[in-house]
């Protein structure tokens, strides 16, 4: 195995949104782009070499390949080790808490969200830095800047990784480590959560669930989850399988794109709960029976009732919409003795996030939500817990 050297120039569409680098399926199939964008990610980072990273996306055409490319860059620049998910499966709050769990300096998600998938859909990378989050603007700069002028990149000459074998191989001097997608996720979830009490009501018979995957990334994740640690009827997940595609669907978690499941909560016999999640597992809908709950009210009635929750008992850090939606989050702060401020990655002057006294650190317990860009433009939102 021999480390290439490849010539290149730069391309000036580059530059990343807090969302990362989202473009067509075709435009990171062109020869050179995603390599000139992960060897500007490499050259942005300080003391990379040596170093473990993350790796893992949402299942989507082209998730495959770009992870190898991926690897072999990684391997070529001096990486000490990367984890990356089986399959080449990891939701976005699994690459977090993967990250943060094992102290790596970041990671990379192969994700464009709620977007469309398949050889005509869209693709993206975006960077997480070492609390789990994404790249502050300080980085994303930092990586379009040095994509303009990008004359060259490093790739290793190696076989391919076979992503679907648990365990560690070797990709030159680089440890290549296939981790199981879901166990670090549901650990951290059963830290937080009462997951005894959650199996009680669950198996009860008086308590009815759907949780609608989308055929994106969280189908391993929620069949893992509810159905065999929490004990749900096999059946409560539906659409549960990853595909390229998404099926032929949209993985936005609305009214509209979610219909299976809208349909059995408000159908005739409705269930008691339902919830529908999109590409990359950081955004979900929340459904009653017969009724929806707005992604605001679905982030107020979390933190007026998080002490109930065991990860949570010693209260939030802080709660945060980071876009302008409804004004229920707003009137529990009041109460809290918190500090109003802007989010760092706000874009809208009407984003209000609030902590105590000032901005937590990554072992913080913070609360936020962010509806998705839908066709309804409201029917759905995001929830972190970490």
């Amino acid at each position: 195995m021999t480390i290439q050297t490849v010539a290149t120039n730069p391309f000036l569409d580059q530059k990343p949104g807090t969302s990362g680098l989202r473009k067509q399926v075709t435009a990171f199939q062109q020869p050179h782009y995603l390599e000139n964008f992960i060897q500007s990610i490499f050259d942005s980072l300080d003391d990379l070499k040596g170093q473990t990273l993350v790796v893992g996306g949402d299942g989507r055409y082209f998730n495959r390949p770009a992870i190898q490319v991926i690897l072999k860059m990684a391997a070529a620049n001096g990486v000490g080790r990367i984890k990356v998910g089986r399959g080449g499966i990891l939701s976005t709050p699994a690459v977090s808490c993967v990250i943060r769990k094992y102290n790596a300096l970041g990671g990379i998600v192969l994700s464009a969200s709620h977007n469309p998938g398949g050889p005509n859909g869209d693709f993206g990378v975006k960077y997480n830095i070492s609390n789990g989050g994404p790249a502050p603007e300080k980085v994303t700069e930092a990586i379009f800047a040095r994509s303009q002028v990008i004359n060259q990149y490093r790739i290793l000459s190696a076989l391919d990784v076979d992503l679907d074998r648990l365990g560690e191989t070797k990709l030159g001097e680089m440890a290549v480590e296939v981790i199981d997608s879901v166990q670090d996720y549901q650990a951290l979830m059963e830290s937080l959560f009462d997951f005894d009490r959650i199996h009680s009501l669950l198996t009860n018979g008086s308590f009815r669930m759907c949780v609608d995957s989308m055929h994106a990334v969280t189908g391993p994740y929620a069949h893992q989850i509810f159905e065999s640690r929490l004990g749900a009827p096999v059946g409560t997940v539906q659409n549960g399988i990853p595909l390229e595609d998404f099926g032929g669907g949209h993985p936005d978690p609305n009214l509209v794109y979610a219909h299976d499941l809208v349909e059995r909560m408000f159908g005739i016999d409705a269930l008691d709960f339902g919830a529908a999640s999109d590409g990359d597992g950081d955004r979900n809908m929340i459904l009653g029976s017969r009724f929806f709950v707005t992604p605001s009210d679905s982030l107020a009635v979390l933190a007026a009732n998080a002490t109930l929750v065991p990860g949570y008992k010693d209260g939030l850090a802080g709660i945060a919409r980071s876009m302008p939606t409804s004004e229920a989050p707003d009137r529990l702060p009041q109460n809290w003795g918190l500090l109003a401020m802007k989010p760092p990655r706000a874009g809208n002057s009407s984003a209000t996030s609030w902590m105590r006294g000032k901005p937590p650190s990554a072992e913080k317990k913070v609360l936020g939500q962010d509806p998705i860009t839908s066709a309804k433009k409201t029917d759905s939102g995001r929830f972190c817990f970490g």
